[in-house]
């Protein structure tokens, strides 16, 4: 079978992807580290191999594969990140995510976002109504380390925190009606952010660096410090406000 259409690929792997992980997971043969090491490697092959034999010119960078400078050689990359929240995987939680996402020349242009633990995967082609922002505004931050820009600027705002696991499930929140603003300032990498991101905006929302620059995918370095998504309407104060911050020295 061959999926013509870069949309219905993305969101057929992704999902397949999750039904793996949960059935390696049902499987009751692993437990704690092992789980999360099994699930990443056997989603990780799956996707590879898929994206291989489907999309064979495009390039690919995986959380879970060696890094091959070749992809920079394409405008087209496919960027994937398996288990996005291992560690929740691991738990049994929901809050945990399957990223399928494609740069084209460095623009996150299109995106599938599989929440396998909420049986719903969300696409960049296939927009849906983003619900409307309470009166009081929720901020997803992480559960383990929640960045100091985002517990000051939701201070600023009088904004909820709002604890979730990866990348995925905190950027799908604000489209699942759940958050409203999500501020990373912790260090992430291309593929923890491309596919969601590529699927916010094509939802219709703002993404940006903290700065309010470009998130720029494919490059050699594939660090991205920091991201933010959010709402068009909040994007000029919460970028304001962050602006406004201090700096920390040292």
């Amino acid at each position: 079978m061959t999926l013509e259409n870069d949309g219905d690929l993305a969101a057929h792997l992704a999902d397949q992807a999750g039904r793996i992980l949960l059935q390696v997971r049902a499987s009751g043969v692993f437990e704690g580290k092992s789980l999360g090491k099994a699930g990443d490697q056997t989603a990780n092959q799956f996707l590879v191999h898929a994206l291989r034999e489907q999309r064979p010119n495009d390039g690919l960078l995986s959380e879970e594969e060696k890094d091959n400078a070749e992809r920079l050689s394409h405008s087209r990359v496919w960027i994937v990140d398996p288990v996005d929240g291992t560690r929740e995987y691991g738990e049994a939680r929901a809050d945990w995510a399957v990223h399928v996402g494609m740069a084209v020349n460095g623009v996150p242009v299109l995106g599938a976002v599989a929440l396998p633990g909420c049986g719903q995967v969300l696409r960049s082609d296939q927009p849906g109504d983003v619900p409307p922002a309470p009166d009081v505004l929720r901020m997803v931050v992480s559960r383990t380390r929640p960045a100091r820009e985002a517990t000051e600027i939701a201070r600023t705002l009088g904004a909820e925190l709002v604890s979730m696991g990866s990348a995925g499930a905190k950027a799908m929140a604000i489209l699942r009606g759940e958050a409203d603003i999500y501020l990373h300032s912790g260090g992430q990498y291309e593929w923890d952010s491309c596919a969601p991101v590529a699927v916010a905006l094509g939802w219709g929302l703002h993404c940006s660096r903290i700065d309010g620059s470009p998130l720029i995918y494919n490059q050699q370095d594939v660090y991205l410090p920091d991201l933010l998504i959010c709402r068009k309407e909040h994007a000029k104060r919460v970028l304001a406000e962050v602006a406004a911050l201090p700096k920390v020295s040292g």
